[in-house]
């Protein structure tokens, strides 16, 4: 397997030289990073793009009627449109820093850990001390997460099904048999090679969603009551709006993917930019998050479920096609979620096998996803122990470490006029705080309620979806 992150020395210091203007007659900072890559199978912009769709477009989308339910119909089209600015602003600037981290230290990629470690190695004297820290807070933290998650995957694939086979042939399958039925196409899934080869499925997987959410929002269409504007909520309570904040940041957050897609890019440039691939792409995945949260409470309003499959019929043959789309969705997803952990797996021990380094990579994809299948086959009910886990990780993760990230890249630069870069970063870190605190919250109420056997849906029902 083509190494994807050369390794970085902390031991060396790297002076740093401004990039000036060409057209002033200065002198212009010759690297670049992007001209020095050597990739076998680098991804262009619209494979790119269709592995971010898929990344933000995961089942997370079917909690956001019950979001909206939380936040109401006026305040939720708003809500979702700043929790969408936070996520993609936090996204955009890791990669910005990579790109000024790459050319200060003359390295032609990084993934994320590296990104963060070198940013407090080269920052300011205070920091230095933080560089290995960081780097295993996040390599650690993406792999628990992404590791927990496609353990999820399998869950809700194998739940999908065992639903349909059981409803439209009378069989009762075992939850766990089903979930070890998933075990061989999924290890065809991992061992795809790399993100080139996977475009396709993450295709494939786009139009899945596409297709039960077409047919979903059918259902939402042709259903609506009369008078329904007037008898939902357009501002809900204040106290419940966080649930809000907390399921459309789970549902949305992709961080994972972001700085493996900007390695595998063969313009990565195009990533960043007002029409770039990264703006464009959380500009779609925005209004499809709005679209389908305004119509699903504004159709079911206070009986609006977890997830908004659990509001149709499911005696109907076109809400049993659903269930099984969004089943195949999940499983495609599957390959893209896991190449985040097998990159970290692989960095970690490729070093122990120069000599036949293709058998040891696949048998190392073999080994995590049978690891990650016999989870799911042991703990079935694992969804609100990641949600715990997701709502930690994916707040630090997602919104506070690219704001720290951005503050010991540029501290020697500044942080613009009256220090605005410094304040627009406290009201991110409370954002992430508030995410944290209550998407924790949620979890763990869904975790007390799963052995205590409460009837009493908690708040936050939606955890399970978004937890993915």
């Amino acid at each position: 397997m083509t190494t994807l992150y050369p390794s970085v020395s902390l031991e060396m210091r790297y002076k740093i030289t401004p990039r000036k203007d060409i057209e002033n007659g200065a002198i212009k900072d010759e690297y670049n990073p992007f001209k020095e890559r050597n990739l076998e199978h680098p991804t262009t912009d619209g494979e790119t793009l269709t592995h971010l769709l898929k990344a933000s477009l995961g089942t997370g989308i079917l909690a956001m009627p019950v979001a909206f339910m939380y936040a109401g119909l006026a305040m939720g089209i708003f809500a979702t449109i700043l929790t969408a600015v936070v996520c993609t602003h936090c996204s955009y600037i890791l990669v910005k820093c990579a790109h000024t981290l790459y050319r200060r230290t003359r390295q032609p990629q990084m993934n994320f850990a590296e990104v963060a470690e070198v940013a407090f190695a080269n920052g300011p004297k205070w920091g230095r001390g933080f560089a290995k820290m960081a780097k295993w807070t996040i390599l650690n933290s993406l792999f628990i997460t992404y590791f927990g998650t496609c353990s999820v995957y399998s869950v809700i694939v194998a739940t999908n099904f065992q639903q349909v086979f059981s409803h439209w042939l009378g069989l009762e399958i075992n939850l766990r048999v089903m979930i070890v039925l998933l075990l061989i196409p999924l290890i065809l899934l991992a061992w795809v090679p790399n993100l080139k080869y996977l475009a396709p499925v993450s295709m494939v997987a786009n139009v899945f969603m596409a297709i039960g959410l077409g047919i979903t929002m059918y259902y939402l269409v042709t259903g609506i009551p009369e008078k329904a504007i007037e008898n939902r909520d357009l501002v809900a309570p204040i106290y419940t709006i966080p649930a809000f904040f907390s399921i459309t940041i789970f549902a949305m957050e992709a961080i994972g993917v972001v700085m493996p897609l900007e390695n595998q890019m063969k313009t990565p440039e195009n990533l960043v930019g007002i029409c770039g691939v990264l703006n464009r792409g959380m500009s779609g995945v925005t209004l499809v998050y709005m679209l389908v949260g305004f119509m699903g409470y504004l159709r079911y309003g206070a009986d609006t479920e977890g997830s908004i499959t659990l509001n149709l019929p499911t005696h109907e043959i076109p809400a049993q096609i659903v269930k099984v789309l969004i089943a195949l969705a999940v499983f495609c997803t599957f390959g893209l979620q896991f190449y985040v952990c097998l990159e970290i797996g692989w960095d970690a021990i490729k070093a122990n096998f120069p000599n036949r380094p293709t058998l040891a990579n696949y048998t190392m994809r073999t080994i995590m996803v049978m690891s990650a299948v016999l989870l799911a086959v042991a703990v079935p009910t694992i969804s609100p122990f990641i949600g715990l886990i997701g709502a930690f990780c994916f707040s630090v993760l997602g919104l506070l470490c690219p704001v720290f990230i951005e503050m010991v890249t540029y501290w020697d630069e500044g942080f613009g006029p009256c220090n605005w870069i410094i304040w627009k970063n406290v009201v991110v870190c409370a954002f992430g705080v508030m995410a944290l605190i209550f998407g924790s919250r949620s979890a763990i109420l869904e975790i007390i309620k799963l052995y205590t056997d409460d009837p009493e849906s908690p708040l936050m029902t939606a955890v399970n979806a978004t937890a993915i």
